[in-house]
């Protein structure tokens, strides 16, 4: 099984029909998504898709890059674009297979399939029989499609997993992020195509973007001998290896145990004629080491120690968020230490910027200039076990190099207002539950999290309107007073709708009806700007230009239109 000639993607076309059919049918118009049976499998197979466009059909520049945007090539164009690599990508058979060992690892022992899954219950659970809420037996037998997207998915997000077992070049479990047209019936092309790059933009320091072939190891380290990490010293750097590598990197030592015999995949519930249902690991792959920064994944910097080497953010217990949104798509590495993937880089500093100066000469792409949105998703792990699955799209407002500041300083202010907001709110329902809070036991932490999901459309709102603010309104623009005033009122609304609703679930024994009305004012208090000096709210009214003092009522009529 070849994975560039093969029927082995699940597409869903614009009729909502979903059939298998090979990664050139991305040129097909009709074909707007991938429709694979799990969210890693999907996320996973973008970045796959991705990869081999950049490999396959790097554009020279950002003209060229511009022209394919429009021009979508024909499917026969593609398979001529992507044959030359077809030796790297053979699933099964004599010779390197796509992401596995060179070394057959006769001398491993066989372990189940579902090892490939990250979240899969490992050897030691099972012998414990403590897998509890993960089950074993999740993937006994799995056809080969779904194994190929398995076996990506794991090497590009592999996790830790004991001794010499080795995580991914991003580190385990590493949050991605993709730009995608705002019309979810885009075709599929627009959408990957958005996210490939100039290779200027993918090569590192000490790197050099030379043709890529089939046989590079450089590029494709399954077609050489495994870089054994077993000795110091035998990291894998950036310098060692082709820019493209990162989009390939093979961190973990597999062979798939392909079996002519029939089966019923667990994972998409087809008919197959070949069955999976062992593999062969071993420790000690590649070890990934240095300054990689992989093109689809943010990362982040220490300000204050500019000598040590930035880290990969990763998706966290308490998930995506909007609070997240300024860190995924502003550069700021001298105070925050946001780096921004460099696919969003490219795409606000490059692609926005030449389609304005075709604007201007009346050759502009207009798609380019419609809203565009960021996916962010991941694993949030703890070490080797998967806590859960997160995946957020928010809208990526595109703005002048020269106002990228000011919107950054913009955003920081609303978002700080609202992570404020959330501790007061959860302050005070503790207020409201017990006779001493500051003794109360448990985390309070799902209420942040409900006020920031309640929260979160109006913020992407508020968001496009600061945007739209800053690319008309020329360098002198301010904060619309209109927008900040929502944005307060959105908060106001939320945090007191929430308070209600939690404060009466409190422990009956503690239940003090007085000691609830005064928390509930203590927190409209804070909210109309009281409080000694002027607090944050006073000072958020201030800097975006509206006065606090109509809004002296409990329930104003912006809030009555919201009930």
């Amino acid at each position: 099984m070849n994975l560039l000639s093969a029927p082995w993607l699940p597409f869903r076309h614009r009729d909502d029909s979903i059939l298998y059919r090979p990664p050139a049918a991305i040129a097909d118009p009709e074909v707007i998504d991938l429709a694979f049976p799990r969210a890693d499998f999907q996320g996973a197979a973008y970045q796959w898709l991705i990869g081999l466009l950049q490999t396959a059909l790097s554009p020279e520049d950002g003209m060229d890059w511009t022209e394919r945007f429009e021009a979508l090539p024909t499917e026969d164009e593609l398979k001529d674009a992507f044959a030359p690599f077809a030796g790297a990508f053979a699933l099964d058979g004599d010779g390197p297979r796509f992401m596995q060992d060179l070394d057959p690892l006769e001398q491993t022992a066989p372990s189940t399939v579902a090892a490939l899954l990250i979240e899969a219950p490992g050897e030691s659970t099972r012998k414990k029989n403590i897998d509890h809420f993960i089950k074993r037996g999740i993937a006994d037998e799995i056809c080969r499609d779904c194994t190929a997207i398995a076996l990506f998915t794991m090497q590009i997000s592999a996790p830790a997993g004991g001794a010499g077992v080795r995580v991914g070049l991003r580190g385990g479990g590493p949050l991605t992020t993709l730009i995608l047209p705002d019309d979810p019936e885009a075709s599929l092309w627009h959408k990957l195509w958005l996210n490939v790059l100039p290779p200027a933009r993918i090569t590192a320091d000490g790197q050099a973007h030379t043709a890529p072939k089939a046989d590079d190891a450089a590029i494709f380290p399954w077609m050489g001998p495994t870089r054994v990490s077993d000795k110091p010293g035998t990291e894998v750097l950036p310098g060692d290896v082709h820019p493209l590598h990162a989009y390939w990197a093979m961190p973990r030592r597999f062979r798939l145990l392909v079996e002519d015999s029939p089966c019923r995949c667990q994972l998409c519930g087809r008919q197959a004629e070949h069955r999976i249902s062992e593999i062969r690991a071993k420790n000690y792959g590649a070890n990934y080491d240095g300054a990689w920064r992989h093109p689809l994944t943010p990362y982040r910097c220490n300000p204050k120690k500019p000598q040590e080497l930035p880290y990969s953010r990763k998706p966290q217990d308490d998930g995506l968020g909007y609070r997240h949104w300024a860190g995924f798509v502003l550069d700021d590495a001298s105070d925050s230490g946001a780096l921004p993937a460099a696919v969003v880089v490219d795409y606000l500093s490059d692609k926005v910027r030449i389609n304005r100066e075709d604007l201007q000469s009346g050759m502009a792409v207009e798609r380019l200039l419609l809203p565009v949105r960021l996916w962010a998703f991941g694993y949030d792990m703890d070490n080797m076990k998967a806590r859960g699955w997160y995946s957020l799209e928010m809208p990526l407002v595109a703005v002048p190099a020269e106002q990228q500041e000011r919107l950054r300083e913009w955003v920081k202010n609303f978002v700080g207002l609202a992570q404020e907001a959330a501790g007061k709110l959860r302050d005070q329902v503790k207020m409201a539950w017990f006779k001493r809070p500051q003794d109360a036991k448990g985390d309070l932490g799902y209420l942040d999290k409900q006020f920031y999901e309640a929260t979160q459309a109006d913020f992407f709102r508020v968001l496009r309107r600061l945007g739209e603010v800053l690319r008309d309104g020329g360098v002198e623009a301010l904060v619309p007073a209109e927008a900040a005033r929502d944005w307060y009122l959105a908060l106001r609304r939320q945090a007191l709708r929430l308070f209600d609703a939690h404060a009466l679930s409190g422990p009956m024994e503690d239940m003090d009806m007085k000691r609830l009305v005064r928390a509930r004012q203590f927190l409209l208090f804070w909210f109309l700007g009281g409080g000694k000096g002027r607090n944050s709210v006073a000072h958020f009214a201030d800097r975006g230009g509206f006065d606090l003092r109509p809004l002296q009522h409990p329930v104003d009529d912006k809030e009555k239109a919201h009930e």
